[in-house]
């Protein structure tokens, strides 16, 4: 019984909470162009699609000379380089690099959140994945606790890492490297100190390093909007995820790639269906569902004696997990405001990409995608108010206090964002073009802004104003809501819904806000990872 009343508990937070943010997303999208930008790009991101039903016309398809068989992965090629290193020859780091001392520099920090991973993919001649994993399995002694000879783990994780695309500019080898960083110093948080076993860290590292393989740089959506081959063997369910689940598997039965060789049946039964639950974790549709199971878990968190979590099934650890690695993969507006700047401008390039693929076949523009019209600094401060903020605050609730300084971080590059924002309409002055705008919004940044006073704090609040109370739980005396015999307790915030007042202020921000268009030097952005 404590097992239902606990699922629907989730259950019931997980109706409201998608109800209230519809609602606030709705009003957000009446209020401006831009605001309408907001909202579809979070609506059709991080909440599952309702798919109609209309029946639609097949579109002409052009013969493809180079389709390959339903019954195979695609994306998986043959290595380009020798699968039998000899263990007297691998480098310190796994890769040759004529930088060593400053790649040395760089990894000194490895322990530490918001490494420099550009400098580290500059350093390694492109390789931050392969030198990022040898240097945490080395540090974790990770190698030696599972039997994997040195020269089989350099030869996958370099086969893996060329199976990431050079030229995409987000979903690449420096994503997945900063990933696999981010996961690791989150396993290593006090909070969670010998809660899990090196097997299941193994499974975390294993299933961040290929989370994003072979990534098209493209949507799911657009996937299945096209019809693809993949979304055709995944039926349009997490298409993505499950493709870089079966090419990540896929590479082990490569020459000399297979890392597991050493684990026992069990263990590798194990790792597997871990690395499946945490990788399908990462389809972003399932991030308000990921939040309401964190949520119900840091209302009924449990510590020992000593004060770190306790984890007694399979069903928390692998909830932590999942929740661990999909925080590091947006983990993005945490870092350091230069690093994250950084990704910002490649995730536009690749939304821009895809918007401009879109244009060409006649399809509606995904939101965020149409490179001219898109609000870049209201759709960070709208992915921070309603995604990413409310994930950290949750994670950081969690593992109090270890993830201050994180969260921090987050809210001082919110607010930079805000700042950002132009606060008066103006027309765009004759003879300056789009790159023009963006060099001032960058000069804006470097004299400083106006900075936010009324700054969002979400909290995630179980109560609706205005509805029955028949669609509501009972309250005790002190305004906890009841259920399942456990109570799961309205956040002090201001005693009202934190998450309208939030969307009030980003709607009254957005309504008198001009849009503004940018644009960015792709093929930049790309040499930069040659």
């Amino acid at each position: 019984m404590p097992e239902v009343s606990y699922f629907l508990s989730v259950s019931w937070m997980v109706i409201q909470f998608k109800r209230m943010l519809n609602r606030e997303l709705t009003q957000l999208s009446e209020t401006s162009r831009s605001g309408n930008q907001v909202s579809e790009f979070i609506s059709s991101t991080f909440l599952e699609k309702q798919h109609d039903m209309d029946i639609m016309s097949a579109p002409n398809k052009e013969k493809d000379k180079n389709k390959w068989p339903m019954s195979q992965i695609s994306g998986v090629k043959k290595p380009t380089h020798s699968p039998n290193l000899a263990p007297s020859t691998i480098p310190r780091f796994g890769v040759n690099t004529s930088q060593e001392g400053l790649l040395a520099r760089e990894l000194e920090d490895i322990n530490r959140w918001g490494i420099d991973i550009f400098k580290v993919s500059e350093y390694s001649g492109n390789r931050p994945l392969t030198v990022t994993m040898y240097s945490i399995f080395q540090e974790r002694d990770l190698l030696k606790s599972f039997k994997i000879p040195a020269d089989t783990f350099i030869t996958f994780v370099m086969t893996l890492e060329d199976h990431y695309h050079a030229d995409v500019a987000y979903h690449n080898n420096i994503h997945a490297a900063d990933v696999v960083q981010s996961t690791h110093v989150l396993l290593s948080t006090p909070a969670l100190e010998a809660v899990f076993t090196d097997l299941e860290i193994l499974a975390a590292l294993f299933a961040s390093a290929i989370h994003d393989v072979d990534h098209p740089g493209v949507s799911n959506q657009f996937l299945i909007n096209t019809n693809s081959e993949l979304a055709l063997m995944y039926n349009d369910s997490s298409v993505l995820e499950n493709h870089h689940l079966a090419v990540g598997f896929k590479l082990l039965q490569e020459e000399n790639c297979d890392i597991f060789h050493n684990l026992c049946k069990k263990q590798r039964q194990s790792l597997r269906k871990m690395v499946i639950d945490m990788v399908l974790a990462t389809d972003m549709s399932k991030h308000m569902n990921l939040l309401a199971d964190l949520k119900t878990m840091v209302e009924t968190r449990k510590v020992t004696s000593l004060g770190v979590l306790l984890l007694d099934n399979y069903s928390d650890r692998i909830q932590v997990l999942q929740n661990m690695v999909h925080c590091a993969d947006l983990s993005n507006p945490t870092k350091p405001l230069e690093l994250y700047r950084q990704w910002t401008d490649r995730i536009m390039v690749e939304f821009f990409t895809q918007g401009d693929r879109e244009r060409d076949k006649g399809m509606e523009i995904s939101p965020m995608c149409d490179k001219k019209n898109a609000s870049i600094e209201k759709n960070q401060v709208g992915f921070i108010d309603y995604i990413v903020h409310p994930l950290w605050e949750t994670w950081a609730d969690l593992v109090h206090p270890d993830a201050q300084e994180i969260l921090d971080t987050l809210e001082d590059n919110r607010e930079w964002y805000q700042s950002m924002i132009p606060h008066s309409p103006s027309p765009n002055p004759k003879g300056k073009d789009e790159g023009a705008l963006s060099g001032e919004a960058t000069a804006l940044s470097e004299g400083g802004g106006p900075t936010l006073a009324d700054k969002f704090q979400f909290d995630l609040t179980l109560e609706e104003e205005g509805e029955s109370d028949s669609e509501s739980p009972p309250e005790d005396e002190e305004g906890c809501i009841v259920r399942g015999g456990s109570e799961l307790c309205r956040t002090s915030c201001s005693e009202f819904d934190a998450l309208s007042a939030a969307a009030h202020l980003l709607s009254k921000k957005l309504t008198t806000d001009s849009d503004r268009t940018f644009s960015f030097d792709t093929e930049k952005i790309m040499a930069e990872d040659t």
